[in-house]
């Protein structure tokens, strides 16, 4: 009889096991969805080892039209557009490991924050904000010659 016990009790052990590793296992993929690269040509995504992007990294897309900041949340996410006409500034704070990048608007809104993005990612995004802004102003200005 305390064999049948020994038996029941392993077997019971196995379920817990097996029930605790599949629900692991559902978290594990949750956050790796969450925090999966955004669709476009200039995304940056923060490193999840840095301060606050662990389970959610935070991204920023730039694009010709406007700067993209995105941060997955457990359920949704926020997400915040900047179109480049109201870019003011872009301010790179490099540091020991990790970069952060301030986007300030012409509109006097707070600016857009991102943490522990790798320094080469940093700088190629306020290269690509600038050189869209200056595209953007260069065409604008021809489109108004032309039309005098």
């Amino acid at each position: 009889m305390p064999e049948s016990d020994l038996g029941q009790g392993g077997a019971t052990l196995w379920w817990v096991a097996a029930i605790a590793v599949a629900i692991a296992l559902s978290a594990i993929l949750f956050f790796w969805a969450k925090g999966r690269r955004m669709a476009g040509n200039h995304v940056f995504r923060a490193s999840r080892l840095s301060r606050g992007n662990f389970l959610f990294p935070t991204q920023v897309a730039v694009n010709p039209t406007s700067v993209v900041h995105y941060t997955p949340e457990a359920f949704g996410g926020r997400e915040q557009s900047i179109h480049m006409a109201h870019v003011a500034s872009v301010v790179v704070d490099r540091n020991l490991f990790f970069s952060n990048v301030m986007i300030e608007t012409s509109g006097g809104a707070s600016p857009v924050r991102c943490h522990g993005h790798r320094k080469a990612d940093a700088v190629e995004m306020k290269r690509l904000i600038e050189q869209f802004q200056s595209t953007y102003y260069r065409d604008r200005g021809e489109s108004g010659a032309a039309r005098q």
